[in-house]
């Protein structure tokens, strides 16, 4: 259930007159998920719910949809035509000039930017100033209670077990004299997740070799490549318990098929681990001494490390994303490369560490997920500090 009060402190913090929450056709589920109402049947009526920072929300809907918003509190405002509908907007936003809404300026964090142009042109033409909601987002979508910390913890306990598995069956089969398709080790990790109960909404990525150097590789059947002695293998692999409320566990490992992987991966390797390794740190310390870092301060902060060693160019997306209840979630991301991300790193949040050097021949990634607490910043699970001898 909505709790009104929780979202108007934090609107005074925020310093904003107000929250808009719009939708039409269900193209915002960020407000059903806040509002806890559902989106299941057909929405084809605009509606808006107003929660000003002081005093009570309004409910605006239109008349063969009155009953769009019941589960709300707030009074209930009717419309039927545009007039009216603007009309109404006007009185009830009477007195607020900074309206929040899912709108990002220039699209820079476009898992809010969900409101459209014409809307936004609505209300800047009732004298309103539109910013956005992303850090309103962030506190009511991407923070984690007690429960959501040990479910992630127990995922990420069992993945690493699962990805074991699959150096394991790696390891066995190439140093027999053998080998095995890249899509064998994925299809052993989906068949152990549906037996251990971890949902995942795709992947793995399992790629060795040129496939290693494509961050969003996918083994199919087709395009499968053979992994065999002396090959370097990349696993990228995420799922999450499947229970209500569960969050996700996200990790990247590599390895090498034989006893000494050549002295270029290793270097790479140093350089990418060095990487993440700092950013770490970076949030770890600024959160211990009350400092504000943003998710863009720590994007630089592994890209100017790996920029240092020659491999700006090798590291192609952004830092970290947000992990939520979907693998993408709603808080902070770790990137000033993609988009410029300026929100701060906040409490209860979690997000993924994965600096990358993507080079034609072969492409190293480490993963790890980093949970914030007031005590400091801490990576979830384990931590490569080898690459894998296979």
């Amino acid at each position: 259930m909505i709790n009104t009060q929780e979202i108007q402190d934090q609107l005074q913090a925020e310093g904003v007159d107000g929250w808009l929450f719009f939708d039409h056709h269900r193209r915002d589920p960020i407000a059903y998920r806040i509002l806890g109402i559902e989106a299941n049947d057909h929405i084809s009526r605009r509606w808006y719910y107003w929660i000003p920072r002081e005093g009570d929300p309004v409910r605006l809907v239109h008349k063969i949809e009155d009953f769009r918003l019941n589960a709300l509190p707030g009074e209930l405002t009717k419309y039927s035509s545009w007039r009216e509908q603007r009309a109404a907007l006007e009185k009830i936003l009477d007195g607020a000039n900074t309206i929040a809404m899912q709108y990002s300026p220039d699209c820079m964090i476009p898992h809010v930017s969900l409101v459209d142009g014409g809307t936004v042109d609505l209300l800047r033409g009732l004298g309103k100033t539109v910013v956005s909601s992303a850090a309103l987002v962030q506190h009511f979508e991407a923070r984690w209670d007690a429960e959501q910390l040990s479910m992630h913890e127990e995922a990420g306990r069992l993945i690493d077990g699962v990805l074991d598995e699959a150096f394991a069956l790696i390891r066995e089969r190439t140093r027999s004299g053998g080998r095995v398709k890249e899509i064998e080790a994925a299809d052993l990790i989906r068949k152990r997740f549906s037996e251990l109960g971890i949902f995942t909404d795709s992947g793995p990525i399992v790629g060795c070799g040129p496939h290693s150097g494509d961050p969003h590789y996918g083994p199919t059947e087709e395009g499968s490549a053979w992994i065999s002695s002396g090959d370097f293998v990349l696993i990228d692999l995420w799922g999450k318990l499947q229970k209500p409320r569960s969050v996700y566990y996200d990790i990247t490992w590599t390895g090498f098929c034989g006893d000494q992987p050549p002295e270029r991966i290793q270097q790479v390797f140093a350089i990418v681990t060095g990487a993440r390794d700092r950013a770490l740190e970076a949030v770890d310390s600024a959160i211990r001494e009350g400092r504000t870092v943003r998710g863009c301060d720590i994007d630089d902060i592994a890209r100017g490390h790996i920029a240092a060693a020659g491999y700006g160019d090798a590291f192609v997306h952004r830092t970290g994303h947000s992990i939520g209840e979907d693998i993408h979630g709603a808080g902070a991301n770790l990137d000033n490369l993609e988009t410029q991300d300026e929100r701060p790193l906040i409490q209860r949040t979690c997000f993924s560490i994965e600096p990358g050097i993507y080079l034609p021949e072969f492409g190293v990634r480490s993963e790890i997920d980093c949970y914030v607490s007031e005590k400091g910043a801490r990576a979830t699970g384990r931590v490569q500090r080898e690459i894998v001898q296979l």
